[in-house]
Order: C-alpha cells, then sequence, then structure tokens
C-alpha cells in the first residue's frame, strides 16, 4: 500500500460526488498513473484516451470479453434451428416430391441456415454488448469534467470512482496529483 491510500479514521466521500479524474499529457503517463493507483489499492477506475492503450485495460483490472462466446452459442443453436426447421418442413410436415429431388435435399437449406445464423449472431452480438456497456445511456458523469472533450482527441483521463472502498477525497487528490496530472477535478454525479 501506499502512503498516500486511505487512512482508517477518513471520511467517506459525499453521495453526490462521482469520483476524482485525472488529466494527463500522454499516454505512457495515463498508464504509469493507473499502474501506480492500482498498486495503491484502487480498483474502482476508468480510463478515457483518444486511441487504445496497450496493457491500459489489464492495469484497470478489466477482463477480457466473453462475448464471443455467447455469440458463438447463440450462432451454433440458430445453425440448428434453421437446418431443422427446413428440414422439418420439407420432409415431415409438408413432403413435396419435386421433379425426383428427394425430400432431404440439404444444398437447399444452406442459404437459410447461413443466413439465420448470421442474424440471431449479429443481434446477439449488439444486444449482449450494449446491455455489458449500460446503454443506452444518454449521460455520464465523467462528462461533466472540465475539459472532458479532449479525451477524444489529445488528452488522457483517469477517473478513481467514488464507491472505491480505497477512496478518501483528500488522499486520492494528493495521490493522483503524485502520478503527475496536469488536472485534478471533482466529477460530480
Amino acid at each position: 500500500m501506499s502512503d498516500v491510500a486511505a487512512s482508517p479514521n477518513a471520511a467517506p466521500a459525499p453521495a453526490e460526488l462521482y469520483g476524482l479524474a485525472a488529466e494527463y499529457e500522454t499516454s505512457d503517463d495515463v498508464l504509469a498513473a493507473a499502474t501506480a493507483a492500482h498498486k495503491a489499492g484502487y480498483r474502482r477506475m476508468d480510463a478515457y484516451t483518444p486511441y487504445p492503450v496497450e496493457g491500459l485495460d489489464a492495469t484497470l483490472g478489466q477482463r477480457p470479453t466473453r462475448l464471443g462466446f455467447a455469440v458463438l452459442a447463440v450462432g451454433m443453436v440458430a445453425l440448428v434451428a434453421g437446418f431443422f426447421m427446413q428440414w422439418f418442413a420439407s420432409v415431415e410436415f409438408y413432403p413435396l416430391n419435386v421433379g425426383g429431388r428427394p425430400l432431404n435435399s440439404w444444398p437447399n437449406f444452406i442459404v437459410i441456415t447461413f443466413e439465420i445464423t448470421v442474424l440471431l449472431s449479429a443481434l446477439t452480438a449488439a444486444g449482449v454488448m450494449l446491455a455489458r456497456n449500460g446503454l443506452p445511456r444518454l449521460h455520464h458523469s465523467i462528462f461533466n469534467t472540465p475539459g472532458f472533450e479532449r479525451a477524444s482527441r489529445d488528452r488522457f483521463f483517469l477517473c478513481i470512482e467514488a464507491e472505491d472502498p480505497t477512496f478518501e477525497t483528500v488522499d486520492t487528490r494528493a495521490f493522483l496529483e503524485h502520478t503527475g496530472a496536469l488536472a485534478v477535478t471533482e466529477v460530480e454525479r
């Protein structure tokens, strides 16, 4: 633990405070600050950068997404269901012998099977992504940070949330200033 970590007698953050946001000039600065914050015991934090920063996700404690497994599972179910739907209609429910063709003519089923697989996989990917990101969210508290619009251009932000068990406003501000932040701002809800 760092010497600037929260003391046991520290007062909790005010309820209207979302967290503290620190602004950095380079990607190396925000990566170093996130690493130091993780070592100091902060776990509820997020970084906002204009482009992906290698290693930042792991430093923030974010696990790799399992979205691919969900899409694969739904895709496989859709594949089997799409094929079965056509097979059942052609062979069991309404068999028609057209031109001597066999009832189970699987090459005819490929197009619809492929389309239903792609459709349901794409809808699953979109739905799970929206749910995991908490969308639709019209406004996020971090947007209240002065100068935050530069996060999409040339600045890097690290926000330690007030819900973090280690968070204490004064100590966390001192910690972020110690990491070389250009500015440390309180973010209101």
